[in-house]
């Protein structure tokens, strides 16, 4: 039997924008439930990501959902989403993407330990981190 690890971000009434951002990004397939789809149709959420599944071309999965308006909504804090390997183009082209629009923490660039990292909190507030591993000499 196998199992996986995946981020499962929350968003405040915007996660169909941040999921379609994201498969902007990495590409893949996107599938998006509504609560008004779940049968909340006349629900002040009813237009809110109950649950949304990014199945990206690299492996990647990311899902979400939008909190419910009579739920507090509690920004990502304490972690981050981290990408990492040694395919420097695709890398690099992810943190452009999510950079875009967000603010760097830590510009992508050689560090001490050799590789490339870099930090940023994209445009939906979801913090990112980049390591593009250097091949060993």
């Amino acid at each position: 039997m196998s199992s996986r690890l995946n981020p499962y971000l929350t968003f405040n009434g915007n996660a169909r924008q941040a999921m379609e951002f994201y498969a902007n990004v990495f590409g893949g397939d996107l599938a998006l439930n509504t609560f008004g789809e779940a049968g909340a149709t006349d629900s002040p959420d009813a237009d809110r990501v109950m649950h949304a599944m990014l199945e990206t071309d690299a492996g990647y999965t990311i899902m979400a959902s939008d909190v419910t308006s009579d739920m507090p909504y509690e920004p990502m804090a304490g972690s981050s989403v981290s990408l990492s390997g040694d395919d420097a183009d695709r890398l690099r082209g992810y943190w452009e993407k999510l950079s875009t629009g967000g603010t760097v923490t830590m510009p992508l660039a050689k560090q001490v330990w050799g590789d490339e990292f870099g930090m940023c909190v994209d445009r939906f507030g979801v913090p990112w981190m980049v390591n593009i591993s250097q091949p060993s000499s």
